[in-house]
């Protein structure tokens, strides 16, 4: 019994389609598991075409995983391979062929392609058998490789891959690959909105929106599990948030180019203007017809919402600044919307832990007793709490998206 293979259809092949992901790093993370689930893989890789290389984007292993706490992720080196013949995802980037590896420690010196076991080395992992295959356009063009390691049979022994798990797991990426571009479409539409903003407001980039809205997936996702919400509606709600984080200062677009790119200290008067983009973002997703759009309008109105009560707007008209009940009402607590009280969080340790042109870069240990000290007073502690405890997962996403 010990050799036999289970392929089971994972949930989202199920349904035919994973155009219901709209966000390109969750479709990634799903097509990255199916494709464990399908071939019982203890561990994986996926990566995107990156000019002439291919860029690590996540790495998943049970083994190692299971020596975490709970709620942890695993920490992986971010980096990018060359679109060549020397290594195993630059072969099959390069080739666009998938390649079948019984053992990596026993490929011939003929094979054009080599397998490096620094990284077995340093984690204590042994990788035994591998099938890398390439990530394809409808047209087939290259968008990336997927590196799977060490399925398992029925019994949990290493087995090596064979062609059923090639064929099972080609038939999820095509079924992936039209959700994929339509993933890749719409970060790149988003990506170009920031840009929008980004004339207007330098410190508003691509990389900040990209930081701010993974910390914020990051820090829902163990804050979720600390709720103990269910597995697929953290699966779902992590797809909305990550693509709506990312807008959360859209209303800087309606702000004057000589206030948003004033070098040096704003005025009170400028400071005043300044926070009308909270309210001038939410009127972009006024009246939201489907749940990202009431999460753009959440996270645009309420990110700068403080859990004592003293941030900005309050409860306001979007329309007109003014206070609906005719004089100033604050929120605070979990009056805020988690996700703006997320987001806050997200969005201030980016700004101190990164160079503007106001200010210089904070040192790493002075940013943590900021937060730390702020806990409680402009952050809601529990997400502090959180925060520190996801820390690695924090630093690994400044790696993914530097300045």
């Amino acid at each position: 019994m010990g050799n036999i293979i289970n392929i089971e259809e994972p949930d989202e092949a199920k349904k035919g389609s994973f155009l219901h992901i709209k966000d390109l790093d969750i479709l990634l993370e799903t097509i990255l598991t199916q494709s464990r689930l399908i071939t019982n893989s203890d561990a994986g890789s996926i990566y995107l075409k990156d000019g002439n290389n291919i860029k690590i984007e996540y790495a998943q292993n049970d083994t190692l995983q299971a020596q975490l706490p709970r709620g942890h992720k695993l920490i992986y080196e971010v980096f990018s391979v060359p679109i060549n013949n020397k290594t195993i995802s630059g072969y099959v980037a390069n080739t666009k062929k998938p390649l079948l590896i019984e053992d990596v420690y026993s490929i011939p010196s003929s094979a054009p392609y080599s397998f490096s076991s620094m990284a077995d080395t340093i984690s204590g992992y042994k990788t035994i058998s591998m099938m890398t295959m390439p990530l394809l356009s409808p047209r087939e063009e290259l968008l990336g490789v997927i590196q799977l390691i060490n399925p398992k049979d029925s019994d949990g022994n290493i087995r090596a891959f064979c062609k059923i798990d090639m064929e099972a797991v080609n038939q999820l990426v095509m079924s992936a690959s039209f959700a994929l571009q339509q993933a890749k479409i719409m970060r790149n539409i988003v990506l170009k909105m920031i840009k929008m903003s980004q004339m207007r407001d330098p410190h508003e980039t691509g990389a900040h929106v990209n930081r701010v809205a993974a910390y914020s997936v990051e820090i829902y996702e163990a804050w979720a599990i600390q709720q103990n919400i269910e597995e697929k509606e953290i699966y779902r709600t992590k797809d909305i948030l990550r693509i709506s984080a990312m807008l959360h200062d859209a209303g800087k677009v309606a702000i004057s180019d000589t206030i948003l790119k004033k070098p040096g200290k704003l005025t009170p008067e400028e400071m005043e203007i300044i926070k009308t983009h909270t309210w001038m973002g939410a009127q972009l997703f006024w009246g939201p017809d489907n749940e990202f759009e009431q999460a753009a309008y959440d996270i645009s109105l309420t990110h700068h919402e403080r859990w004592d009560g003293s941030g900005y707007p309050g409860k306001v008209d979007v329309f007109s600044g003014k206070p609906l009940s005719g004089r100033l009402s604050p929120l605070a607590g979990e009056e805020i919307p988690i996700f703006g009280r997320i987001v806050s969080l997200a969005d201030v340790y980016d700004a101190l832990s990164s160079k503007r042109s106001y200010k210089e870069k904070w040192p790493e240990e002075r940013v943590k007793e900021e937060l730390l000290k702020m806990s409680g007073k402009a952050f809601d502690p529990n997400l502090v709490n959180i925060f520190f405890n996801i820390y690695q997962n924090i630093e690994l996403i400044r790696k993914r998206y530097p300045d």
